[in-house]
């Protein structure tokens, strides 16, 4: 990355960034980031707490009520967020690359993951410029001026996940600013590098002291004061169901706006129509793989239960198992590699305990279930775990009810078209799903009675940034993307101006 007045290299663990300066952690506390491919320390950032949290709060607060950003103009505000996506294509490679060692997925992942990133800060650019400055309300006189204007919320406390982190900060970060909002960020604390990097970018493209800032630290600790602090106006967090009702219940206490994407156990539903040509079983087969297996599972939106008509299920579990078992594993440096380790020895102990409940309820392993056997590309020591393929599953199962977050994909069949959509929808979670058929009147149908936030129909997983993205029940509330995906970061004022004032004579006197 070029043009730095001291790089990363330089700073050290100082990855503190409040009111202007990197700082390290007041107590001077530092953490290890673990490369998950071999196990091994790569950087080390600082672990923060609840003293040098308040500390960007109050960085961010300042900003928000003494600084230029909440009143600069909307086009200047475009502006800058197109110069951070240019700044993000310049940097792809060394962003991806980083990427891909902090989270364990492949350099490909890595460098689809910054040019989404991209797109979102030009997609709210475009958003926020095209809009029209209010709304006009009717009040029924000439002489009233009446109009709704949208102002920003002020200092937002953005909690993000390890599985995409400079995605899904950019979900946050890029609306927030568009809206005039300053904010504190807190990366998940095992992969912090590439948020760490993004206030770079932010800060060589304009922004002004104080708008952004970031502490690394745990959830604990960091994330805990962010929810409950007086001083935060909105609290977005993306991450698990547990973490989510805290943040919720602290947040409540200063009647906080909070904006929650939790998780989700999501169905890819195939009607047998879907492959009655060759060329439509591949793609069904192909598509419940990338479903399943990208990012090795570990996706909030991943296609983790097929549920698949009965008539065709042995075909095609036979072909998905043979497929899945040659997924080529190993660091996501190598090329070749198709999926990556797992984010940690704890998430893969997790999924060895998932596939084990499994196997004691009566799930069949077609494939997978076990650590690969160490190789040049899968060194010793990295988290590694098979594509695991389960077949024969109920809904009684811990695998099938709860979310994995890893490569492990769940088998249910149905008879029905009534008996698809009630497996699909027997989930306490909500955020997508898809359906596979060659009727488009079923496709329509099905996609209209499931009960998620997203639905494709004869796809899986792409996203447009224009688009909602959200859950029901349990996957949490608010809506990252889109119009919507700005509201979260909005407030609304009505303005009404009587441009003839006259007395009201209400009282005597």
């Amino acid at each position: 990355m070029a043009n730095r007045t001291e790089t990363r290299a330089e700073r050290g663990h100082r990855t503190i960034h409040a009111g202007g300066e990197w700082l390290a952690a007041s107590s001077g506390a530092t953490r290890d980031i673990i490369d998950p491919a071999d196990a091994r320390p790569f950087a080390v950032v600082a672990e923060g707490d609840e003293k040098d949290t308040d500390l960007a709060v109050a960085a961010a607060r300042r900003a928000f009520d003494a600084g230029e950003w909440p009143h600069t103009p909307v086009a200047e505000r475009a502006a800058l967020l197109r110069r951070v996506a240019d700044l993000l294509v310049r940097d792809r490679e060394e962003l991806g690359l980083l990427e891909s060692r902090d989270a364990g997925k492949t350099v490909e992942e890595g460098r689809v993951d910054i040019d989404c990133v991209a797109d979102a800060f030009r997609y709210f650019a475009d958003l926020v410029a095209g809009e029209a400055p209010g709304r006009v309300v009717d009040a029924g006189s000439p002489d009233i001026h009446s109009v709704v204007v949208h102002e920003p919320v002020g200092v937002c406390a953005m909690i993000t996940p390890w599985n995409y982190p400079l995605l899904q900060a950019s979900w946050k970060i890029a609306p927030a600013l568009a809206a005039g909002n300053t904010f504190v960020i807190k990366p998940s604390e095992i992969t912090p590098m590439t948020t760490i990097a993004l206030i770079d970018l932010l800060v060589e493209a304009g922004l002004p002291t104080g708008v952004a800032n970031i502490v690394t630290g745990p959830g604990h600790t960091v994330g805990a004061r962010l929810a409950e602090h007086p001083d935060v106006d909105l609290v977005s967090f993306t991450g698990g169901l547990v973490s989510g009702t805290k943040v919720a219940r602290a947040a409540a206490v200063t009647v906080k706006k909070v904006a929650l994407e939790l998780g989700g156990k999501n169905p890819n539903v195939v009607f047998a129509d879907a492959c009655e040509t060759e060329e439509g079983f591949d793609t069904a087969v192909d598509q419940a793989l990338n479903a399943a297996f990208i990012h090795s599972g570990q996706v909030c939106s991943a296609g983790g239960r097929l549920i698949i008509e009965e008539s065709v299920r042995e075909r095609f579990v036979a072909e998905l198992a043979r497929r899945a078992a040659k997924i080529r594993l190993g660091r996501g440096t190598e090329d070749g590699v198709e999926c990556g380790p797992l984010v940690s020895e704890q998430q893969r102990a997790k999924t060895e305990d998932y596939v084990a409940s499994a196997l004691a309820e009566g799930a069949v392993l077609r494939c997978g279930g076990k650590r690969p056997e160490s190789s040049p590309e899968r060194p010793e020591g990295g988290y590694f775990y098979e594509p695991t393929v389960l077949d024969q599953c109920h809904r009684e199962m811990r695998v099938v009810r709860e979310e994995v977050f890893g490569p492990v994909l769940t088998v249910e069949t149905f008879r029905t078209e009534d008996e698809a959509v009630a497996l699909a929808n027997d989930t306490e979670y909500g955020l997508a799903g898809a359906v596979w058929t060659a009727d488009a009147g079923r496709a329509r149908r099905v996609a209209g009675r499931l009960r998620h936030g997203t639905v494709w129909i004869n796809d899986f997983h792409p996203y447009l940034p224009q688009a909602e993205w959200g859950g029901f029940g349990k996957s949490g509330v608010g809506r990252e993307l889109g119009p919507a995906g700005l509201a979260e970061y909005r407030e609304s004022k009505h303005v009404y101006q009587n441009l003839a004032p006259k007395p009201v004579r209400w009282f005597a006197g």
